[in-house]
């Protein structure tokens, strides 16, 4: 796929999703004048899911965390951003279709990401949702903050105590940052809101089916972790399996024993698994998948069969690093969609590089205001130094300077004040709420 004869057309590079893996590869290649890149995405944003628990508990907005792909690229001649979704790969006339429209490529990169996994439970969604996207994060935000003004009304004492009760299941970073958000939301931010209601009544449980929360940490800084949770009032059940959801009854296996909770708020963050375009890829190429659907690719991050076919980012399974799929996290993202810009631009010029190696910078994790947990490999702390290097790193890798100059100020307002200015709740039908989900059905966020 190189380019040898002089005044031929720019070597095109289709890119699919523009999360952190595609974004990085756009920017990475929007020097190059052999290179014309055409980034395709379902949204008009890049979206910073790292920081999505704020919007779902009410700290930040959407759109302080979002940039529209257009104006992040705007300086880079040489990429067109399209607003579509690709829903099939033709790898032998090398064209991706968005519909019945067909687009021709040199190269193809594929960053569509993943989504939440219910190992098979897929009817759990409606009862629990999980934390995705901006509208995930809008709707757990409508189901946190509608609960308290539910309870608010509720004067029966055990449907009141319903309410009050919040379930998130799974206890890595994202089920730690939640429970976290929510517990200094009940115990601190909203306790004088309310006047028949005493909101630091509220119980906050946080199941993990293995032995403790964030086992991709060392097990002292978990221990660290859960610490600060059971110091901010969330109470912390390691080696709990959800085996039910319905309605607002989670039914829990600890051992051979099998209980029941109440709850009328459950929020998931037990599990991914890829995005639907990684089976459609391996339909069409022949490309193996994993348990999660995710591609296993090359040591270059290419398909075995077509050597200019590139998945990157969480669609991607890579383990010829240590025997082990990378994790699906944002900077294996970042790194990957630079590397396969470069191994684009090397192998117009007639060379190649070796095999893609991942440099991991390190692991880090918010339990609440002044506490984190950060593993650097080489450094482990927690507590407050912790927390102001996890609010460097996020600010500092937010995509646009507005976006950091206002959730700077507003984290900084927060501190100060522990006021969250982002609790509003949206939907069709707000007053039907509670009645709705004492029917096992919800509301639909406008």
């Amino acid at each position: 796929m190189v380019n040898t004869v002089e005044n031929q057309p720019p070597h095109h590079v289709v890119i699919i999703g523009g999360g952190f893996g595609g974004l990085y590869a756009a920017k990475a290649l929007s020097s190059c004048a052999d290179v014309h890149v055409t980034l395709i995405d379902k949204r008009n944003f890049h979206l910073f899911q790292p920081l999505l628990y704020q919007v779902a508990t009410g700290t930040i907005s959407p759109a302080d965390i979002s940039s529209p792909l257009r104006s992040v690229l705007n300086k880079s001649k040489n990429t067109k951003v399209l607003l579509g979704e690709v829903n099939d790969i033709d790898p032998q006339g090398q064209k991706v279709f968005m519909g019945r429209e067909a687009i021709h490529y040199d190269s193809l990169i594929l960053a569509t990401g993943a989504k939440h996994s219910y190992f098979g439970k897929d009817q759990w969604e409606e009862f629990a949702p999980g934390l995705k996207t901006v509208e995930d994060a809008i709707e757990m935000r409508h189901r946190i903050f509608m609960a308290f003004e539910a309870a608010e009304k509720e004067t029966d004492p055990e449907k009141r105590r319903a309410w009050l009760t919040f379930v998130i299941v799974g206890g890595g970073p994202t089920g730690v940052e939640l429970a976290g958000a929510i517990a200094e939301l009940a115990y601190h931010t909203m306790k004088e809101d309310f006047r028949n209601i005493d909101t630091s009544e509220a119980q906050i449980l946080l199941l993990e089916g293995l032995d403790r929360v964030l086992p991709p940490f060392t097990p002292q800084l978990s221990q660290q972790a859960e610490a600060s949770l059971t110091r901010l009032g969330v109470t912390v059940q390691p080696k709990t399996l959800v085996t039910n959801i319905e309605g607002d009854v989670v039914t829990l296996k600890q051992g051979d024993e099998m209980t029941q909770i109440h709850a009328k708020t459950v929020l998931w963050a037990a599990g991914v698994k890829a995005s639907p375009l990684g089976k459609v890829l391996a339909e069409s190429t022949g490309a193996e998948c994993d348990r999660a659907g995710r591609v296993i690719v090359e040591p270059d991050l290419s398909l075995k069969e077509y050597s200019n076919i590139f998945v990157i980012g969480d669609l991607a399974h890579f383990a010829h690093q240590n025997g082990k799929p990378l994790p699906g996290v944002a900077p294996v993202a970042m790194q990957e969609g630079q590397y396969v810009a470069s191994l684009i631009k090397k192998r117009l010029k007639g060379k190649t590089l070796s095999q893609f190696r991942y440099f991991d910078w390190g692991s880090l994790a918010v339990i609440g205001q002044n506490s984190a947990v950060v593993d650097l490999g080489f450094i482990k702390f927690a507590g407050f130094f912790a927390w102001l290097f996890w609010l460097f790193i996020h600010i500092y890798f937010l995509i646009e300077f507005d976006n950091k100059l206002i959730v700077m100020i507003q984290w900084g307002w927060n501190y100060f004040t522990r006021r969250r200015g982002a609790r509003l709740i949206t939907g069709k039908k707000l007053l039907e709420h509670a009645k709705a989900k004492d029917s096992n059905s919800y509301c639909t966020p406008a």
